[in-house]
């Protein structure tokens, strides 16, 4: 299983910025992804994360970013975006993007991706 996440870089303060995180490899479900990221110097913490249910999807958010960032899934692509918008300085950080996934054997797993640097300065 694999995580690629792409889309950071450099950006003013006020900008935005958009993450995508590709998965592939011996998939069979994801239950749920999520964004992370990790400053330096902190610890890694939540960003973001979206999760199947029966009438969709549920989506929650740390509160430092609620109403700047969306996060969306596009399920027939096994793909995770981030929309990041009214970014702060404080938002720089390497993002990961996360999947806890059954595979084909019929095991769980929890993947992470490589991380993707995302950069506010001005």
């Amino acid at each position: 299983v694999q995580l690629v996440e792409s889309g950071g870089g450099l950006a003013q303060p006020g900008g935005s910025l958009r993450l995508s995180c590709a998965a592939s490899g011996i998939i069979s479900s994801i239950n749920a992804m999520g964004w992370y990221r990790q400053a330096p110097g902190k610890q890694r913490e939540l960003v973001a994360t979206i999760t199947t249910v029966t009438s969709g999807a549920n989506t929650n958010y740390a509160d430092s970013v609620k109403g700047r960032f969306t996060i969306s899934r596009d399920s027939a692509k096994n793909t995770l975006y981030l929309q990041m918008n009214s970014l702060k300085p404080e938002d720089t950080a390497v993002y990961y993007c996360n999947a806890a996934l059954r595979t084909t054997y019929g095991t769980s797993m929890n993947a992470w991706g490589q991380g993707t640097q995302v950069t506010v300065s001005s």
